[in-house]
C-alpha cells in the first residue's frame, strides 16, 4: 500500500517533468524555425515632401509595387471594416482563433462546401511570409503554428501593419497604400466607405475582382462586404445604400512619379534607403509640374522647360521641375535641366551692379554712356543692336544693356565677380584654357538654373548667401555669413530689378531679371519676392537654336504664371537697409552724378593728381578700437578735388576739398570706407569698428 502511494505521489512529478520537456522542446524547435519575416521582399522606395506626402515610388527589384503601411495614415473606417469582415476577435487571440475554425469547420460539414474562412489575419500574414502552397490541412497547420509565433513576437498594430504592407491587390500591387493609390488616386488615410469596401473584397481573389479587368465581380463583392458591415453594425443601412450607388471606376493609375529627377537623383545617392524625405511641397511641386507641362506643349515640338523654387530665407527648394515630363522622349524629358550647364545670357548683370555699387562707383541714378565702345577688341552691342546714349545706372540695368553692363565689369574685374560667386558656391564653367574676360557678364561662361536661383537666393536675402537644400543632401553648407553682396548694394539692385517692366497679364510683384543666351538657345527667368525664388529656363537640351527664344517673351510669362499659381499673398520686399536712400541724379554728389571709368581720368588742374587716389589713414584692414562716440580721422593723398566720401555705401554730407576729416562710426564691426575724386577715381579700405 504504501509503494502504490509512493507511485502515484510520482505522477504528478512526472507531468512536471513532460510538460516542462515540451514546452523546452517547443522553444527550441521555435528557435530552430523562426517564422520567415527577415525573408520578407524589400519594400519600394519611396521620395517624400517636407510634410510626408508621397512625391514617387519606385517598384521593388521583383517588379512589385509594394509600399509600407502605417495605421496613422489609413482611413479607420477601413480598419474596422477590415476587422469585422476577416477577424473580428483580433485584438483578443494569440494568433488562431478556435470559434473562427469550429465555425468554418461546421460549415464545411453542414454544406459539403468552405463558406468561410477560419484564418485569422496573422495566419494569412504567415501565408504571406510563406508565399504560395498547396491548400491542404498540414499547410493550415503549419499557417497556424507560424501565427503564434509571430504573435509571439510582433504586436498587433505591426501584424496589421506587415498584412496591409503585403497583401495582394491584383496584378504587381500588394499593400493598402499601392492598392489606394492605382485604384483611386488617393492615398488610404482619404477612402470613403465604398473604397474601403473594395479594399476590404480585393486581397481574397485579387486578378479574379480586379476593377479594370472584372468590374462586375469587383463591385458585387464590393457590396457583399457592406452588406456583411450592416450586419455587423459597422456601418447603418443609409451609409451602405450610399456607398452601393457609388461609382467603380475600371481605370488602374499610376502610382505618383513627381519631382521625378530629384527623386531618381535621390535613390542614386542611397540605393539602399527606403524612404527619402525631401524639402519639396507636394502641392506646389504639382502645380509647377502641370504649368511647365502645359506651356511646353504650346510652346511647340523639342523644347523643353525646368523650374526651380526656393525659400531664399532658408535655402529650401520648395519644387524642382527637371523637364515637362520624364518620359516626353521628343523633349529629352529624361534631362534634368536644372542642372545642365548653359549660357546665362544677361542674368549675371545685377551682381556686376551690385559690385560697382559696393566699390562707390556710382548709384542707381547715376549717369551712364550707352554707347559704342572698344574694349581691347571686345565690342559689345546691345540685343537690339542700337544704342540708347545716356542713361541712368537703373535704366541701364533695367533695361539689360550690354555695354553699360560690360563698362562697369571692366571697372570691378571679371575675376572679382566669379571670385564672389565661387563664395557663394557657384562654380562657374568657362572656356578651356582662357582666362575669365569680360564676355562673361553676358553669358560667356557655365552656369546651371541650379547656380542662378543660388545666386538670386543670395540677393534677395539681403546679400547674404544661401546654401540650397533639396534633403537629398548634396550642397556643401556656406560658412555662416557669407557675402554674396553688401546689404545696401543688394538692395540697390534689387529695387532697380522690382522695377523691371514685367508682362501685361502680370500680377505678382516681382524683382526679376531675364537672360537670352547667344544664338536663341536659352531663355531665362529669374525672380523673388520677400519669401521664394524662382528660375526659369527654356529651351532644347541639344543646344540647338530657337528662333525667337527669348527670356522677355518666353521665360518671363512662366516666371509670372508659377508665382500667380503660388498658395497665399506675395511676401514684400525686404525693406530698405538703414542709410540708403533714393536720390536722384541732380541731388548726388559731383563725382557720382555721371559715372566715369577709373583708367579713363578726365586732366586736372591740380599737380597731386599724378599720383593714384589712395586712403592712407586708416589703412585697409585696420582694427580700431573706439570707446563711446568716437570719431575716427580719415586722411587721402592723389586724385582731384572735390571728394566724395562714402561709409558703407552711404554717402557723408558735403563735397570736400581737404584730404582729412574725421568720421562718426555709427556701429561695430566691419565697414567699408570709400572716397571718388572729381575725375571718377575711387579707393576703398575695410576697417573693423570694436
Amino acid at each position: 500500500m504504501n509503494l502504490k502511494r509512493s507511485r502515484w505521489a510520482l505522477v504528478p512529478w512526472a507531468v512536471a517533468v513532460a510538460l516542462v520537456a515540451t514546452a523546452t522542446g517547443v522553444r527550441e524547435l521555435d528557435r530552430a524555425y523562426p517564422p520567415p519575416l527577415e525573408r520578407a521582399e524589400p519594400v519600394s522606395a519611396e521620395v517624400r515632401d517636407r510634410n510626408g506626402e508621397l512625391l514617387r515610388a519606385f517598384a521593388t527589384p521583383a517588379g512589385n509595387w509594394r509600399l509600407n503601411a502605417d495605421l496613422d495614415r489609413i482611413d479607420p473606417g477601413f480598419v474596422r471594416m477590415l476587422l469585422a469582415y476577416e477577424d473580428r476577435r483580433f485584438k483578443r487571440h494569440a494568433g488562431v482563433d478556435p470559434l473562427a475554425l469550429a465555425r468554418a469547420a461546421w460549415q464545411l460539414l453542414r454544406h459539403g462546401r468552405i463558406v468561410s474562412g477560419g484564418s485569422t489575419i496573422t495566419m494569412q500574414l504567415a501565408r504571406l511570409l510563406e508565399g504560395p502552397r498547396e491548400r491542404t490541412l498540414a499547410t493550415k497547420l503549419a499557417q497556424m503554428l507560424r501565427a503564434l509565433q509571430i504573435e509571439a513576437r510582433l504586436s498587433k498594430r505591426q501584424i496589421l501593419e506587415l498584412y496591409l504592407t503585403l497583401a495582394p491587390y491584383g496584378g504587381n500591387l500588394e499593400g493598402t497604400r499601392a492598392a489606394a493609390l492605382a485604384w483611386f488616386g488617393k492615398p488610404p488615410v482619404k477612402l470613403t466607405a465604398a473604397e474601403s469596401a473594395l479594399l476590404v473584397a480585393l486581397p481574397q481573389l485579387p486578378e479574379a475582382r480586379r476593377p479594370d479587368r472584372h468590374p462586375n465581380a469587383a463591385r458585387e463583392a464590393r457590396d457583399r462586404v457592406l452588406d456583411r458591415m450592416v450586419a455587423a453594425s459597422v456601418l447603418d443601412e443609409a451609409e451602405a445604400g450610399q456607398a452601393r450607388r457609388a461609382r467603380l471606376r475600371a481605370v488602374r493609375r499610376n502610382l505618383p512619379a513627381h519631382a521625378a529627377h530629384l527623386a531618381q537623383h535621390a535613390i542614386q545617392r542611397a540605393p539602399a534607403k527606403r524612404v527619402h524625405r525631401t524639402t519639396l511641397d507636394r502641392t506646389i511641386q504639382v502645380a509647377l509640374e502641370t504649368l511647365v507641362r502645359e506651356r511646353a506643349a504650346a510652346l511647340g515640338a523639342r523644347l523643353s522647360a525646368a523650374m526651380l523654387l526656393v525659400d531664399h530665407a532658408t535655402g529650401e527648394v520648395i519644387a524642382h521641375v527637371g523637364s515637362p515630363g520624364i518620359f516626353d522622349a521628343q523633349r529629352w524629358g529624361d534631362i534634368d535641366m536644372t542642372r545642365a550647364v548653359r549660357s546665362p545670357g544677361s542674368t549675371l548683370k545685377p551682381f556686376i551692379y551690385g559690385l560697382a555699387f559696393e566699390d562707390g562707383l556710382l548709384l542707381p541714378e547715376t549717369l551712364i554712356e550707352d554707347r559704342p565702345a572698344d574694349f581691347a577688341g571686345y565690342r559689345p552691342a546691345n540685343f537690339d543692336l542700337t544704342y540708347q546714349g545716356t542713361v541712368t545706372a537703373r535704366q541701364a540695368l533695367q533695361l539689360s544693356l550690354n555695354v553699360p553692363a560690360i563698362e562697369l565689369l571692366d571697372a570691378v574685374g571679371p575675376q572679382r565677380l566669379l571670385a564672389r560667386m565661387g563664395a557663394a558656391g557657384v562654380r562657374a564653367e568657362l572656356p578651356s584654357d582662357r582666362p575669365a574676360g569680360l564676355a562673361i557678364g553676358l553669358g560667356g561662361i557655365g552656369l546651371t538654373l541650379r547656380d542662378l536661383v543660388t545666386l538670386y537666393a543670395g540677393l534677395a536675402n539681403g546679400g547674404r548667401a544661401v546654401t540650397l537644400d533639396d534633403g537629398v543632401g548634396q550642397s556643401a553648407a556656406l560658412v555662416a555669413g557669407t557675402k554674396l553682396l553688401e546689404a545696401r548694394a543688394g538692395w540697390n539692385v534689387a529695387d532697380i530689378l522690382a522695377g523691371t517692366p514685367r508682362p501685361a497679364f502680370a500680377r505678382a510683384a516681382l524683382a526679376y531679371k531675364t537672360g537670352t543666351s547667344y544664338g536663341y538657345r536659352d531663355a531665362w527667368a529669374v525672380g523673388f519676392d520677400g519669401r521664394y525664388v524662382l528660375g526659369v529656363w527654356v529651351g532644347r537640351p541639344d543646344n540647338a537654336a530657337v528662333p525667337g527664344l527669348t527670356g522677355y517673351a518666353t521665360a518671363a510669362p512662366l516666371l509670372f504664371e508659377a508665382f500667380e499659381r503660388l498658395p497665399g499673398p506675395r511676401a514684400p520686399l525686404l525693406e530698405r537697409p538703414p542709410g540708403t536712400s533714393r536720390l536722384a541724379s541732380a541731388e548726388l554728389p559731383a563725382g557720382l552724378q555721371r559715372f566715369s571709368p577709373p583708367g579713363r581720368r578726365v586732366p586736372a588742374a591740380r599737380g597731386d593728381t599724378a599720383r593714384p587716389l589712395a586712403i592712407v589713414h586708416p589703412p585697409d584692414g585696420a582694427r580700431v578700437d573706439l570707446d563711446g562716440p568716437s570719431l575716427l580721422a580719415l586722411k587721402l593723398e592723389g586724385g582731384a578735388a572735390p571728394f566724395r566720401w562714402l561709409a558703407n555705401g552711404r554717402p557723408l554730407d558735403g563735397l570736400e576739398r581737404r584730404r582729412s576729416l574725421v568720421w562718426a562710426p555709427d556701429s561695430p564691426g566691419a565697414s567699408k570706407l570709400t572716397v571718388i575724386d572729381a575725375a571718377g577715381e575711387a579707393a576703398s579700405v575695410t576697417v573693423y569698428i570694436d
